[in-house]
């Protein structure tokens, strides 16, 4: 069974909302939730400041205090820090070299493709054994 990630799409649109306030750098947050199997489901996101110095638009950074943050707050509301969300400005929603140098096991990667008036489409990935990404079937209600 493919790996599945839920998002509300009041979540959703709110990634969304962030991918193109922050055009045409990439944005960048967490999101939380819980994971039973192969299924996560995302109940919360937390959007962050990009911390990348210089060009933003084809990368983002996390501050390390804010993923101190992030663990602290899902430790302390019973939940699950299951991932980053991040948009790809002009390039297509899928992982790339660098997205995969950063990449952690466990948690999911939702990146949104987005142009300067909308989110082209937006996907989930996650590191399969191999260390490479896998597409996680995303779906929102």
């Amino acid at each position: 069974m493919k790996k599945q990630i839920q998002v509300s799409g009041d979540i959703l649109e709110e990634m969304h909302r962030h991918a193109l306030s922050d055009f045409p750098n990439e944005c960048v947050g967490f999101f939380y939730g819980k994971s039973e199997g192969d299924i996560k489901t995302v109940t919360e996101y937390g959007p962050l400041e990009n911390s990348k110095e210089g060009d933003q638009r084809r990368r983002f950074e996390v501050n390390p205090l804010d993923y101190m943050k992030a663990e602290k707050y899902a430790l302390s509301n019973q939940l699950e820090l299951l991932g980053i969300y991040h948009s790809h400005p002009l390039h297509p929603a899928i992982p790339s070299e660098h997205d995969l140098k950063q990449a952690v096991p466990f948690f999911s990667y939702i990146i949104a493709s987005v142009n300067d008036t909308k989110v082209d489409k937006t996907t989930s990935w996650q590191l399969n054994e191999e260390n490479q990404f896998e597409e996680e079937l995303l779906k929102s209600n």
